[in-house]
């Protein structure tokens, strides 16, 4: 069993809505905890609205490529389409850290290459794992992240 981390944001259309289907769909049957949901700027560089976004903890048997798979499934479901890099998008899921195993398939780099680059992904990841994020590497996360509360109280 491994203990992985998942990120998912979104910026179009009913965000939370999509969060709630995107968690339902990438856990399948695993154990799982969510973190709060966190409105944070975009980082990128193109003009869009802000995010929401949250970190997932699953307990799995599943590696980086099953949960990549499950990832892009998800993406699928709430009708991602990919025209611009770092863009707006209804769901993005990334697979951030999977127990010990790491991948340099660049289809699935784990763990997730830009990880302690975004506090979009470090906040939430910190509520869940204190342990894998410091201070410092908090306040190094490029980009403006305030907690909106859980998912349930946002529907």
């Amino acid at each position: 069993m491994h203990r992985a981390y998942l990120s998912l944001g979104s910026n179009v259309g009913d965000r939370a809505e999509h969060l709630a289907a995107g968690v339902a769909l990438v856990v399948a049957s695993d154990a799982h905890r969510v973190s709060q949901v966190y409105e944070t700027e975009p980082v990128g560089g193109v003009a869009q609205d802000d995010f929401w976004n949250l970190v997932v903890e699953l307990t799995t048997d599943a590696g980086p490529r099953e949960l990549l798979d499950r990832c892009r499934a998800a993406e699928a479901a709430r009708g991602r389409v990919r025209e611009l890099r770092w863009g707006p998008r209804t769901l993005d899921v990334d697979v951030l850290l999977v127990g010990e195993l790491t991948s340099d398939d660049p289809e699935v780099v784990v763990p997730h290459p830009r990880l302690y680059e975004r506090a979009f992904v470090l906040a939430p990841l910190r509520e869940l794992a204190p342990q894998l994020v410091s201070d410092d590497q908090l306040d190094a996360g490029v980009g403006r992240v305030v907690a909106l509360g859980t998912l349930e109280t946002l529907r």
